[in-house]
């Protein structure tokens, strides 16, 4: 059974969506799409099962696969390259965070005449967009973590200067969704509990960014809900379709919530993505009890309405750290290949990343040094 939303685009949402992709694509002009994946998915059979559907449909339908975990620059100039060699009109996102990622990029620079870089999330570098040398996007998500399905930009690694740029337009928002909680079916357990905990980290991120956005605050408190109900399960019982649905709704969430904000999980795990190539939703898991506890003075109040929401027998860090536990996250950032001076290395990087301005307090580098250190020996105190 599918159901339709109309907020923050068009999603068709439900077990068997993905039978309506070839109407979705032509509904946006498309006879020839190209379909963007990640090469582990490429291999696999729902992604031929897709490419399948497409094409007994009549339309034409080619993949480009050959991006990185941590997509670079260098993989979307690849699929442009792709998708002008084979007069592609349309981009089909297929896959996790990356693909949906990069899938947005090619379409966003299809026919641009500029370089990527030229559209970061900078000042008014959007306007530099020639809208009408974009092609449309449809964004069909095969995990629960990034919600980049409903999102309006895409985060590359800038290989020269060794960071993650936010790419941004505000078209770059898919026109449509296809969200089929069964394509997330064969998740592995370790996939499904990193991408499940991005989820949350979106979700809580935009809950206690600062300022008055109400609706935003809204969404991420059931979103928040939907993770506390079905996250573990999602891993402990894969097969549960009811789990993986309430996952990937609550992913699309926590990307629409933090239009409000996010703030140091992510400041600090975008240079640790770009710098020793950790799973971004791992990164976040790991460092965010240290950043709600350096936080806490200013989000005590939130937190306390959080609790009480989820009707947690303790704190909402409590309870954080119970769920990593049970889903066995690494307490430290020394477990996944940190060392004591990447401290220094990557705070920089974290005061200057976009996401940093909305955190509860504006950090400065040393504190960011410190929370890193923080992560790295486990220190909570």
């Amino acid at each position: 059974m599918t159901t339709t939303w109309n907020y923050p685009t068009a999603i068709r949402f439900g077990t068997g969506a993905i039978q309506e992709l070839p109407e979705a694509c032509r509904a946006l002009g498309m006879q020839n799409p190209l379909l963007v994946t990640d090469p582990m998915l490429a291999i696999l059979a729902i992604t031929a099962e897709t490419v399948s559907i497409v094409r007994q449909a009549g339309l034409s339908c080619a993949v480009f696969s050959d991006i990185e975990p941590n997509p670079v620059g260098t993989d979307v100039d690849k699929g442009v390259e792709m998708l002008r060699s084979g007069n592609h009109d349309g981009v089909i996102a297929f896959g996790g965070g990356a693909a949906l990622d990069v899938g947005k990029a090619i379409a966003l620079m299809a026919h641009q005449t500029r370089p990527l870089w030229d559209f970061e999330d900078i000042g008014d570098y959007w306007t530099r967009v020639d809208e009408s040398a974009m092609v449309p996007c449809v964004a069909v998500p095969t995990t629960s973590g990034t919600g980049s399905e409903v999102g309006r930009c895409s985060v590359i690694v800038h290989q020269a200067e060794k960071r993650k740029a936010i790419i941004f337009h505000p078209k770059m928002l898919p026109p449509k969704v296809i969200a089929d909680p069964a394509l997330t079916l064969g998740l592995p357990a370790k996939i499904t509990a990193a991408v499940g905990m991005d989820a949350l980290s979106h979700n809580l991120e935009a809950f206690c960014a600062p300022g008055f956005h109400p609706q935003a605050d809204g969404i991420a408190l059931e979103g928040m809900k939907l993770i506390q109900r079905s996250l573990i399960t999602a891993v402990e019982s894969p097969e549960s379709i009811d789990a993986r649905a309430d996952m990937l709704a609550a992913s699309l969430m926590g990307a629409t919530a933090f239009q409000k904000g996010l703030g140091a999980m992510h400041a600090m795990s975008h240079p640790l993505g770009a710098h020793l190539h950790i799973h971004h939703g791992l990164a976040n898991a790991i460092v965010m009890p240290y950043v709600l506890k350096r936080n806490w003075s200013e989000i005590e109040d939130r937190m306390a309405d959080l609790a009480r929401y989820l009707k947690l027998e303790g704190s909402v860090l409590d309870w954080v750290l119970e769920l990593r536990t049970r889903l066995n996250i690494p307490h430290t950032l020394a477990e996944v290949g940190f060392t004591e001076a990447h401290c220094a290395l990557l705070a920089p990087d974290s005061v200057k990343d976009p996401t940093a301005g909305t955190n509860p307090i504006l950090l400065t580098e040393a504190d960011y040094q410190a929370l890193f250190h923080a992560a790295w020996s486990g220190d909570l105190s």
